[in-house]
């Protein structure tokens, strides 16, 4: 991690000690991939990938594929795209895809009815390094 990215991350773990942690903002939490970061906001993982619509779904639908994870709908067309999945114990798993631009998609995430951050952070990362090839 470059000096600008250190200083970068200390400054805003700073600002979110001094805010209570209102809003979760995690600046390289896929560094060098096409998310920058994501947000933790009302039980939901929230990014923008830089990448296309029909490449985050391919990667979505990728990294469903896991023992642990049985996709129970998925749907798409041109604008949107939404996987639902069920986890082993029987939670539920919701990826909303939005097209922003030809190379930009806003992606959410939720585990269960409150969030489960750290599934939704392990799901989009598997997203993430299946758009870079990783």
């Amino acid at each position: 991690m470059d000096k600008t990215k250190l200083l970068m991350t200390v400054f805003l773990a700073s600002i979110l000690a001094l805010t209570n942690g209102c809003f979760l903002f995690v600046v390289g939490a896929a560094a060098g991939a096409g998310a920058v970061g994501y947000a933790w906001v009302d039980g939901e993982v929230k990014t923008t990938e830089a990448a296309s619509l029909n490449q985050t779904w391919d990667a979505s639908l990728a990294a469903m594929k896991n023992p642990e994870f049985t996709v129970t709908d998925k749907s798409k067309d041109a604008l949107s795209g939404s996987v639902t999945a069920q986890t082993a114990d029987h939670k539920t798993i919701k990826i909303n895809l939005k097209y922003i631009s030809n190379t930009s998609t806003d992606i959410r995430i939720r585990v269960g009815t409150f969030g489960d951050e750290t599934l939704s952070r392990t799901i989009l990362s598997k997203i993430n390094s299946h758009v870079t090839g990783s």
